[in-house]
């Protein structure tokens, strides 16, 4: 199933897991130190949906964003 949406075109996007260790210094702490940074990939939430296309019935790969806001129309 392909991450994109078919309404909005939300897809995958790449970044960076980035772990934090020791308390910041606004608690009281030394600071926070980062290690080191690893690849991570952000997925949207897609879900096959059975709309309306035009007059046509279709089955279409939507982000719940998008059906939570009422851009599309379910059979």
């Amino acid at each position: 199933m392909a991450r994109r949406c078919e309404i909005c075109g939300k897809g995958t996007v790449a970044g960076h897991s980035v772990p934090r260790k020791g308390q910041p210094k606004k608690q009281g702490g030394a600071g926070q130190h980062i290690g080191v940074k690893s690849k991570r990939v952000f997925r949207p939430n897609i879900i096959k949906v059975k709309a309306l296309v035009g007059t046509q019935k279709r089955t279409i790969n939507v982000c719940t964003r998008c059906l939570r806001g009422g851009k599309v129309v379910k059979v």
